[in-house]
């Protein structure tokens, strides 16, 4: 349409962008959710910049964008909410859940929340997820030498931790941390 397709936009979005956030503010509860809605209706504008109308039609044309993705962001809401409500029922009868945790996993979980966030995530993946050093690697971005450096210090300070906590675990089960 035009041959500069920045200067259109950027012409587009200053003229229409407060009654495009009005509008979406009064037909989202969050005000995160809007600007979520503002800014895809904007996106999709820049990637349609050819087929917006020109003159006060782009701005009707951007509340009918505004309106689809609206409904769009809503049908999310909704999926997000069933599955949701779905793994909750899958977690409410879960036999791992069921009943309070022994005294001694108490303990330990106590011993394992006074670490950092890293240690935890680290120590997590190796035991939990069964993710050897490699996947970690990958998993975190980092060389596997990283890996295993940061792992062997998070062993470490879990290894105080348990002891801070008066538990000691056999060997077997501290190697397998």
């Amino acid at each position: 349409m035009g041959s500069d397709p920045h200067g259109r936009f950027v012409q587009i979005y200053e003229h229409a962008y407060r009654p495009i956030l009005g509008y979406v503010l009064r037909r989202c509860e969050d005000p995160d959710d809007a600007a979520d809605v503002v800014a895809e209706t904007f996106a999709t504008a820049w990637r349609r910049i050819d087929e917006i109308p020109s003159g006060d039609e782009a701005r009707l044309w951007l509340y009918g964008v505004a309106r689809r993705t609206l409904a769009n962001h809503r049908r999310g809401e909704r999926r997000h909410e069933q599955r949701t409500a779905a793994l909750r029922e899958q977690l409410a009868a879960s036999p791992a859940l069921a009943g309070s945790p022994p005294g001694e996993y108490t303990q330990l979980g106590q011993a394992f929340r006074t670490l950092s966030d890293d240690d935890k995530e680290l120590l997590s993946l190796v035991a939990w997820e069964k993710l050897d050093t490699e996947q970690v690697a990958r998993t975190l971005g980092i060389t596997r030498n990283a890996v295993r450096v940061r792992l062997h210090r998070a062993r470490k300070r879990f290894a105080r931790a348990l002891a801070d906590a008066g538990i000691d675990l056999p060997l077997v089960e501290r190697t397998a941390l």
